[in-house]
C-alpha cells in the first residue's frame, strides 16, 4: 500500500451507512479490504450527508474535501449521488436530471484540477419509494455512466442489482422503506469492490 492513502467518500445516507447496526456501511467495508494486509498508510473519510442531492455534495465537497488532503499524498475521491435527486417533491424530482449531470460534471472538473484520483459509485434505489422511483434511477444512473465514460472516469454500477437484491429490499422495508442493514450493505461493498477498485486503487486503471 502506498505510504499515505487518502479516500474521501461523499454522497448522501447511504454513503454514511444510516441503518446498518454495525455502523459500518459498504464504505467501512470497502476500506477494510482495502487496509488488509497494511492498514497503516490507509486512511478514509467517510462525508455521507442524509438527504443530501448532487446539488447539496457540489456546495460543500471543496471545504471538505481540501481539508483533508495533502499535496504529498495519494489523495483519492469517490462520489456517489442520485438517490435523493430523484426523490419527488411537491410534483417534481428535487433536482432535475440534467441539473445532477451538471452537478456532476463539476465535481468531475474540481477533482481534475486538483490531481484526485476519483471514482463514482452508481445511486442505490430507495425501495419504499416504488417503481417510479426505480425507473428514474436507472434512467439517471444510465446517464451517469456516459458521462463518467466520456470522462474517462471509472463507474461502478450498482442500481439495478441493489434493486434486485432481496436481502437488500427486505431490511430496508423492515426499517424506514430506505436504508439496509449488515447484509445489505455487505452487498454494495461486495459490488464496489468488484466494480474494478483494486485496479483504482492500484492505479492500474486504464
Amino acid at each position: 500500500m502506498t505510504k499515505d492513502l487518502r479516500i474521501c467518500f461523499i454522497g448522501d445516507s447511504f454513503t454514511q451507512g444510516v441503518g446498518d447496526p454495525e455502523f459500518r456501511g459498504w464504505v467501512g467495508r470497502v476500506l477494510q479490504e482495502t487496509g488488509r494486509p497494511e492498514p497503516a498508510g490507509l486512511t478514509g473519510f467517510n462525508l455521507g450527508v442524509r438527504r443530501d442531492t448532487s446539488s447539496d455534495v457540489l456546495r460543500r465537497i471543496w471545504p471538505e474535501v481540501d481539508a483533508r488532503t495533502r499535496p504529498d499524498a495519494d489523495n483519492r475521491l469517490v462520489v456517489s449521488v442520485g438517490s435523493n435527486d430523484a426523490t419527488v417533491e411537491d410534483g417534481a424530482p428535487r433536482v432535475v436530471p440534467e441539473r445532477c449531470l451538471a452537478n456532476l460534471a463539476a465535481v468531475l472538473d474540481g477533482a481534475r484540477e486538483r490531481g484526485l484520483g476519483v471514482l463514482v459509485v452508481g445511486p442505490p434505489p430507495v425501495v419504499g419509494w416504488g417503481e417510479e422511483h426505480l425507473e428514474r434511477l436507472l434512467d439517471l444512473a444510465g446517464r451517469l455512466a456516459a458521462l463518467c465514460a466520456g470522462r474517462g472516469v471509472p463507474f461502478v454500477d450498482v442500481t439495478a442489482a441493489v434493486a434486485a437484491h432481496r436481502g437488500w429490499a427486505a431490511e430496508a422495508l423492515a426499517a424506514d422503506g430506505a436504508h439496509p442493514g449488515a447484509a445489505g450493505y455487505r452487498f454494495l461493498a461486495g459490488l464496489v469492490l468488484s466494480g474494478g477498485w483494486p485496479a483504482w486503487v492500484s492505479g492500474a486503471w486504464a
